[in-house]
């Protein structure tokens, strides 16, 4: 360093220190980094590598077989309740119908031809013993009507046969005592006798006729 420089310098004390810190790390650096590397050298050198073999390790001894311990019977299972599935109902299947097979037409068979009318009445029966009223008398009169003192007028139609004989007997005025009234009808099937009604061919035909009224009246 020159004259100048050092005059320069230690007229700045400032700068002087700057140089000197700077001079003094340089210095440090250089030092640390051949220090460190020497080491490292010199370790490295004396490295040995060992190649240490793993053992493998012992056998496992068996467990001791346990002791006798006492026999506890195992808890009772319960099993879990059944649950019943209900089965979905089948399917409906619906089909369709068979078509039924057309009906043939009915022909109806043309009705028989009506019978031919019967022969028009031209002569109505005729009493052949006259007034039925002569074929009562106080002998006929019903003796329980009697003893119950029933007394009444009956009044009837008689349907005539082709003999001329009575063949029915309707009640249509009843005196109100069943022992007259049926006593009547009695008496007219036996004893009314009647000329039998003709039709227009003259052949015999049955016919309806109605009686006068009938008393019955106790006497005295």
């Amino acid at each position: 360093m020159s004259y100048a420089q050092r005059k320069q310098l230690s007229g700045n004390p400032v700068l002087a220190w700057t140089m000197t810190i700077l001079v003094m790390g340089l210095l440090l650096y250089a030092i640390v980094t051949g220090l460190a590397y020497n080491v490292i050298k010199k370790t490295a050198e004396n490295l040995k590598v060992i190649d240490v073999e793993e053992q493998p390790p012992p056998p496992q001894q068996p467990p001791p077989p346990p002791k006798d311990m006492p026999k506890v019977p195992p808890p009772p299972v319960t099993p879990p309740p059944l649950i019943r599935m209900t089965a979905p109902p089948p399917p409906i299947v619906m089909q369709e119908a068979p078509t039924p097979p057309p009906i043939p037409p009915v022909i109806q068979a043309p009705p028989p031809p009506a019978p031919p009318p019967p022969p028009r009445k031209v002569q109505s029966a005729q009493s052949a013993k006259g007034d039925l009223r002569t074929l009562f008398s106080t002998d006929d009169y019903p003796a329980s009507a009697a003893s119950a003192g029933a007394e009444g007028t009956v009044q009837a139609t008689l349907t005539i046969g082709t003999d001329g004989r009575v063949i029915a007997c309707n009640v249509t005025r009843s005196s109100g005592n069943s022992s007259l009234d049926s006593t009547t009808c009695n008496i007219l099937r036996r004893r009314a006798k009647y000329t039998p009604a003709r039709d227009s061919n003259g052949q015999p035909t049955t016919d309806t006729v109605s009686t006068p009224p009938i008393v019955w009246r106790l006497e005295g």
